[in-house]
C-alpha cells in the first residue's frame, strides 16, 4: 500500500482563492482591506524567505501589507516600541514578528507585547488560554492549517487516537489542543518519553513537529495510520526533507503529507485567514 500524498498546495490555493473573494466583497461593501505588519529582525536567510512568501501571498489575496527589516542588533527595546506603535495603528490589522529573534531579543515579551486581536499567529498567552477553554480569538497557524487539512480530506479526528510528536509552544501544544477539541484521545510526546516508538505506532493520526530530519522512522507507522509532517529540514545536500522518514512511512500510511508542499502552504493561509478574521474583529470595535 502506498500511501495518498496530502497535497497542502492544492488546499491553501483554495483557501487563500476564498480570502481573496472575501476580501473583495468587503471592498465593494465600503470596508477597510485588510492590513498584514510583519516585522523581520537580522538576516536569517530562511525567515527573509518565509516572509517575502507571506509578502506575496497578501498581494495575492489583496491585503495590504507593511514590512519592517531591523538590524540584527537592535534592541529589545527599540522592537517593542515598534510593536506599540503598530499595536496604536488603527490601519494594521494582523502584527507578525517573524521568529526566530536575535539572542539579545526575548521573544516571549516580544509576542506578549502583540495586542491578542492582532496576534495573527496566535501565539500570545491569551489566545492560547482561548483556545483551552474553546473559546477561540486567534488559532496558532501551523495547527489550525493541519486541521484544515484534516478536514479537506475528509479524516475525523473524533475517537481516533492521535499522537503529537514535539511539545513546542508553537505547535505541539496547540497542535494537540486542537486534537482534543476535534475528540481525538490524544499524547503528547516530547524528549523525554519512554517507548517513543510504541507511542507512535499506536497512533492512528500522528503529527510530528520536532525539527529533526528523519526523527520519527517510518516503520514505527502504523499501518492505514494519516501521518502529518510539520517539520521542515534544509540537509547538507541543499535539499528539504521532514521529521518523519517519508520514504518508509507512505508504505504503511493510508495518508501522509509531503515536505515540501503539504503543512507548510497551510500555514501562509491559515495567517491569511487569521488577518480576515483580526480586520473582521477590528470592524465591530
Amino acid at each position: 500500500m502506498t500511501a495518498q500524498l496530502i497535497n497542502g498546495k492544492e488546499i491553501s490555493q483554495q483557501r487563500l482563492e476564498k480570502v481573496a473573494q472575501e476580501t473583495a466583497a468587503r471592498r465593494a461593501a465600503g470596508l477597510r482591506t485588510p492590513c498584514l505588519a510583519v516585522v523581520l529582525v537580522g538576516d536569517d536567510p530562511a525567515s527573509a524567505v518565509y516572509v517575502r512568501n507571506k509578502k506575496l501571498a497578501c498581494e495575492k489575496v489583496g491585503f495590504k501589507s507593511l514590512s519592517y527589516e531591523l538590524p540584527a542588533e537592535t534592541s529589545q527595546e527599540d522592537l517593542l516600541q515598534l510593536v506599540d506603535s503598530l499595536n496604536a495603528n488603527p490601519d494594521v490589522d494582523g502584527i507578525l514578528v517573524q521568529l526566530p529573534l536575535p539572542k539579545q531579543i526575548d521573544s516571549q515579551a516580544v509576542l506578549e507585547r502583540i495586542l491578542p486581536h492582532k496576534d495573527v499567529d496566535g501565539f500570545h498567552p491569551y489566545n492560547v488560554g482561548r483556545l483551552v477553554v474553546k473559546m477561540p480569538l486567534m488559532r496558532p497557524c501551523t495547527p489550525k492549517g493541519v486541521m484544515t487539512l484534516l478536514e479537506a480530506y475528509g479524516i475525523n479526528p473524533e475517537g481516533k487516537k492521535a499522537v503529537v510528536v514535539g511539545a513546542s509552544n508553537i505547535v505541539g501544544r496547540p497542535q494537540m489542543l486542537e486534537l482534543l477539541l476535534a475528540r481525538a484521545t490524544v499524547t503528547i510526546c516530547h524528549s523525554k518519553t519512554q517507548n517513543l516508538a510504541d507511542e507512535v505506532a499506536a497512533a492512528d493520526i500522528v503529527v510530528a513537529g520536532v525539527g529533526i530530519p528523519n526523527f520519527v522512522k517510518g516503520e514505527w507507522i502504523k499501518p492505514g495510520a494519516v501521518v502529518i509532517d510539520v517539520g521542515i529540514n534544509r540537509l547538507d545536500n541543499g535539499k528539504l526533507c521532514g521529521d518523519v522518514e517519508f520514504d518508509v512511512a507512505k508504505e504503511r500510511a493510508s495518508m501522509v503529507t509531503p515536505v515540501p508542499g503539504g503543512v507548510g502552504p497551510m500555514t501562509i493561509a491559515t495567517l491569511l485567514e487569521n488577518t480576515l478574521h483580526a480586520a473582521e474583529l477590528h470592524d465591530k470595535a
